[in-house]
């Protein structure tokens, strides 16, 4: 029987460093960690070191500023090696016949697997394919499942239906099961997690889940049949560690219910597969696919079982994607490839760039394709076994997320599991802390999103997607959890872009704000151009300028403007001669008056002068914002 491995975490200690021999390097004295951080601490100045210099995950793991490789340290065996990962491409069209003909493109222009997305799957994002065994046939008319290609269900709420539907179309092509490599994505835990489950507690759904699954591995399928997702704490704002943990605490749930319907710990092992999301951070998500590994061989060693390496599937991450400059998440899903391939993953799904506006057209599913095309085939990212293995920081991270993800895996089974630590609420309230830590972080412009939250183009061009409705899949009556939110992190600043957007549409002018540069443009152009675009992520157009000769000129310019909202622009100096005057100046023009920078010492007097309001990098540029639209709309 599986019994919880509680032990605590530990590694064997491995040499934070090594000195390079190389013959180019013989003629200097060798480079020290201490000789290196003696020359920080005078730059520093007696500042504290840890404090400006270690950086900090959401789990509160540390990333120091240097590492030492690591020659002692071994690959994390992942896919075969120089063996490419399998490029999925999803098929989540709600229309089979228009599915199938995307997934035809698809695997002529380079995919190796489909990904069929069912409605009300954790990763349909608004579509998905109904889940009836006619709509699995028709999206797969034409496609030979034997010959090769990888098949993986993300199912929705009516899990059974699809995984029949498929299984019984093999049986009707004369297709020989094992032939078939399908992963069948029986995810009941994952489904409660988000909504998508009825009311059964777990105990009437493992007899459920066992049968299902016991009956297609006897038909011959090879499987894996049942999908410990992560994505569904991801998808909800949670940490790396908390990611990994559920996804572990799930499959330990799974090789349980598994075992107790009668098959041997060893096969039952091989029936379950993990789904992961690889995000923007590159090196953490490298790290963390390697830690998953680490941490499945750790459950596989408490059940007296020799590893064997999980199948991995990686997705990229949808709360990272915008609706806002929506070519960037071309770039995000670019380097979330990287690491996942990097990272082991044995297949890799992109979500089109257009995915958070609607349903993907054929463009956004080619560059989805080629991105990792490119990365295969031109880059040859496959070619070597965990090239991170022995890189400082990345191995340090890997430990430390693997120790991190161990306790939180401890809690959840010391709750009685992940069904039990879902329905007690443990895991929502935790991945709930970190999501509003991470929501603060957006707003600050700590976690920047280029082209929404920075640098936004309040003229940018829509881009296409298909003319498809989302689907509304059939929610329970009643939940037998507290679903985890799926949400993206731009979304604050795009609902402000959406009401600028009406606001025009309906007037003909965007919300506006006056800059008000005082002095020369060597004083005020790098707060105007601050401001600009601290403005414009709200969807508010600055009106600019090159400075005013007079003040009553800078008024004049005020009045024309028809802004409600001005904002001083200058430098401390100019600040300190005329930015009283100016404000009190603009007051008595009937604006409401705020300033770009920190006020320091003069916070007082500006505000006595009429100031209502400091921008700077690092403030809650979200509740500015929000506070401006509402000034301006009154």
């Amino acid at each position: 029987m599986v019994g919880p491995p509680l032990a605590p975490w530990h590694f064997v200690t491995m040499p934070d460093d090594a000195a390079d021999d190389f013959a180019l390097a013989a003629e200097f004295p060798a480079a020290t960690r201490e000789h290196w951080r003696q020359l920080v601490a005078g730059v520093l100045k007696g500042a504290p070191f840890d404090k400006r210099l270690v950086a900090k995950t959401y789990d509160g793991l540390a990333i120091e500023p240097l590492y030492g490789r690591r020659p002692q340290a071994r690959a994390i065996a992942g896919r075969a090696p120089a063996a490419p990962w399998s490029l999925m491409q999803r098929v989540d069209h709600p229309d089979p016949a228009a599915a199938n003909a995307e997934a035809l493109h698809d695997l002529e222009n380079g995919a190796t697997g489909l990904s069929l997305i069912f409605a009300g799957a954790i990763g349909a994002y608004g579509y998905g394919l109904p889940a009836s065994e006619t709509a699995v046939a028709r999206a797969l008319e034409g496609i030979h499942v034997d010959a090769g290609i990888a098949l993986d269900l993300d199912l929705g709420p009516h899990m059974q239906d699809a995984g029949r539907g498929l299984a019984a179309l093999v049986k009707r092509r004369g297709v020989a099961p094992a032939a078939a490599n399908i992963r069948f994505g029986f995810d009941p835990i994952g489904a409660a997690a988000v909504g998508s489950a009825g009311s059964l507690p777990w105990s009437d759904l493992v007899p459920i889940f066992n049968a299902a699954i016991s009956d297609l591995a006897a038909q011959g399928f090879r499987g894996p049949f049942a999908a410990a997702d992560g994505r569904a704490v991801h998808n909800a704002g949670g940490s790396e560690a908390q990611e990994l943990a559920y996804a572990l605490a799930v499959a330990v749930e799974y090789l349980r219910a598994l075992e107790a319907g009668g098959i041997a710990l060893a096969t039952a092992r091989s029936m379950i597969y993990f789904r992961l999301a690889a995000d923007v951070d590159q090196f953490l998500t490298i790290a963390k696919l390697r830690a998953l590994r680490m941490l499945w061989a750790r459950v596989e060693a408490a059940c007296k079982l020799a590893p064997a390496p999980p199948v991995v599937a990686a997705e990229t991450a949808w709360r990272m994607m915008t609706k806002r400059d929506p070519y960037v998440n071309m770039l995000r899903a670019t380097i979330a490839v990287v690491a996942a391939g990097l990272g082991g993953a044995d297949a890799i799904t992109v979500l089109p760039f257009t995915i958070a506006l609607g349903l993907p057209e054929r463009f956004a599913r080619r560059i989805a394709r080629n991105t990792q095309l490119v990365l295969l085939e031109e880059s040859n990212l496959a070619r070597v076994t965990d090239p991170a293995a022995g890189a400082g920081g990345v191995e340090d991270m890997t430990e430390q997320l693997c120790r991190a993800a161990w306790t939180q895996f401890q809690e959840i089974e010391r709750a009685g599991g992940a069904w039990a630590a879902l329905e007690h609420g443990m895991i929502q309230k935790k991945v709930a802390a970190v999501r509003t830590e991470r929501q603060l972080a957006v707003a600050r412009r700590k976690d920047a999103f280029t082209g929404t939250s920075d640098f936004p183009d309040l003229a940018e061009a829509p881009v296409a997607v298909l003319d498809v409705s989302p689907v509304a899949p059939s929610s329970p009556a009643t939940l037998t959890v507290e679903p985890l939110p799926r949400i993206r992190l731009a979304e604050p600043f795009e609902a402000l872009r959406d009401a600028s957007d009406r606001m025009l549409a309906r007037t003909g002018t965007r919300p506006k704000i006056f800059l008000a540069n005082l002095g020369t443009p060597s004083d005020f152009t790098a707060r105007a151009t601050f401001a600009k675009n601290f403005f414009a992520a709200g969807g508010i157009e600055a009106a600019g300028n090159d400075g005013f000769a007079t003040r009553d000129a800078m008024i004049e310019a005020f009045k024309a403007s028809g802004a409600k909202l001005a904002c001083l622009c200058s430098s401390n100096e100019v600040y300190a001669r005329e930015a009283v005057p100016a404000t009190q100046a603009l007051r008595r023009a009937g604006a409401l008056v705020w300033l770009a920078g920190r006020p320091g010492a003069l916070e007082t007097e500006l505000t006595q002068a009429g100031v209502s309001a400091f921008v700077f990098a690092g403030c809650d540029a979200l509740d500015a914002l929000r506070t401006a639209h509402g000034l301006i709309a009154s």
